[in-house]
């Protein structure tokens, strides 16, 4: 194994924690501001839950995105899903600012739909790839699945 094959999924878990930290850093006031006040469903976890949950989904999802890079960087199904995960990432990023940022979980609730579509649509092409990358979402999808309710909630209730 070349350091090439190591070092690509130890990049892409950096990137996914770099993206979601630093969404977190933009709006982490408004959990202890804004979010607070909020009516909330009663399946709202406590807020201690929400750190370790994604620190694990973002390196899982890094670890499966470098494994696809490993398969081949120039083969075309290779690009078009790490294409993919990269748009996702992004819509990914994006939530935490609409929501807590902007302060607007109907807008959020929108994104979020679009963000578990994104999340269906990349894996569907990991699992062409590597089958085992895109097992590795499934812990990704059901969180974001129950944070789609989640958010919901929030927006109905509010």
């Amino acid at each position: 194994m070349n350091m090439a094959h190591f070092f690509r999924p130890l990049l892409c878990v950096f990137i996914c924690l770099l993206v979601g930290g630093g969404s977190g850093f933009l709006t982490v006031d408004s959990i202890s501001t804004w979010y607070v006040d909020i009516n909330k469903p009663f399946f709202n976890p406590p807020n201690w839950i929400f750190g370790p949950v994604w620190t694990t989904l973002y390196t899982l999802m890094g670890v499966s995105a470098g494994l696809i890079w490993n398969t081949s960087a120039k083969n075309k199904a290779t690009k078009k899903a790490l294409l993919a995960f990269s748009l996702h990432l992004m819509l990914n990023g994006l939530w935490s600012i609409l929501f807590f940022g902007l302060k607007n979980p109907e807008l959020a609730f929108a994104e979020i739909l679009l963000l578990l579509t994104s999340i269906i649509y990349y894996t569907a092409l990991f699992y062409r790839i590597r089958p085992i990358t895109a097992w590795m979402q499934a812990p990704y999808i059901a969180w974001v699945g129950y944070a789609s309710l989640l958010n919901g909630s929030i927006a109905w209730l509010n």
